[in-house]
């Protein structure tokens, strides 16, 4: 069984409610009917329900739950709500109210309010415009200084990682990190790996040099990240800086750092930078021949993912199925 399949069996244990705001996209469309078909959750259209019923035709998209914002009896709660949380900010009770129209934010306070346990949208939006409900509205989760993004990539006939899988992290979110804010990452890619891989992490932390064999300022600051994300999780088998083939090669590893308890074996790699990260995932995608699920969000309170605006109706599907059991973890 592959990643994407386990997923879907995980998803399927525990039904969750998942908000898709895109409604006026046919891809969203698309997963929605598949989504329901399957029984991977319950699925919440925002939007006008002629509207999408005369763009779906043929989709059987009869089990989702279409809400119109301004016509939804909650309509003046989740207004209310935003106005109290943004009011500080020099939001008007009728700013709020224009704002919860648009679907993005209707479908975050939707989660904020436990009507639903997660969205996904990203398909037609800017990951800016994705994510800015979700940080405005539902914030970080406890204890999290950091919201990132990671992608689980699945490489077919791959010796390396888990059977092929990696996180590969940031690769969406944040440009340019700090130490600190580079061990943030790796800590809770880490998390995520676990939680949805199923076994454990073995980080690797990028870049061009293998414990010092060049030094620059981008070297330092790699070093300085496995550091502290050592002293935060002493517990994690996490390494740095490699170069990528010390992380993933036995023989290389092996070569290059012979006293690291996870050369050769990393399934989560640590980017020094949005730069890197994003090229790394396209290339491994687009050579390799990869599946790449994400970008998927982790630190926010509740679950709620970014598309690329490349996707398939296929990919949503995938990411909802993340974003099912992301919210099952969260329950527990």
């Amino acid at each position: 069984m592959n990643f994407l399949e386990q997923t879907i069996q995980r998803a399927k244990a525990d039904i969750k409610t998942i908000v898709l705001p895109e409604s006026t996209d046919i891809r969203t469309l698309k997963a929605a009917s598949i989504i329901q078909e399957k029984g991977i959750a319950n699925i919440i259209l925002v939007g006008n329900e002629g509207d999408i019923k005369k763009l779906a035709g043929d989709l059987d998209i009869s089990k989702a739950k279409i809400v119109d914002p301004s016509e939804s009896d909650n309509f003046e709660d989740y207004a209310n709500t935003f106005y109290e949380m943004r009011k500080s900010k020099g939001v008007s009770i009728e700013q709020a109210r224009e704002t919860m129209k648009n679907p993005l934010y209707f479908g975050v306070m939707a989660v904020k309010k436990g009507e639903a346990d997660g969205m996904v949208a990203g398909a037609i939006n800017s990951t800016s415009n994705t994510l800015r409900p979700a940080l405005q509205i539902l914030k970080t989760a406890p204890g999290v200084k950091l919201v990132s993004s990671f992608f689980v990539m699945v490489v077919p006939d791959c010796e390396y990682g888990h059977n092929g899988t990696f996180v590969y992290a940031d690769c969406g979110l944040v440009e340019n990190p700090n130490a600190e804010e580079l061990a943030e990452i790796a800590i809770a890619s880490a998390d995520s790996f676990k939680s949805l891989v199923g076994v454990e992490p073995k980080v690797g932390m990028l870049s061009y040099s293998t414990y010092g064999s060049a030094k620059s300022e981008l070297t330092e600051k790699v070093i300085r990240a496995t550091n502290i994300a050592r002293e935060k999780a002493p517990d994690l088998k996490l390494d740095g800086e490699l170069q990528a083939d010390a992380a993933l090669v036995p023989s290389v590893g092996k070569s290059k750092a012979p006293d690291s308890q996870i050369a050769g074996e990393a399934n989560v790699l640590v980017f020094p930078d949005l730069n890197c990260g994003n090229i790394a995932y396209k290339l491994t995608q687009r050579l390799a021949k990869a599946e790449a699920y994400g970008p998927v969000t982790q630190g926010i309170a509740r679950p709620v993912n970014d598309l690329s605006r490349g996707c398939s109706a296929e990919d949503i599907v995938g990411v909802v199925a993340i974003t099912c059991v992301q919210a099952q973890n969260i329950n527990k």
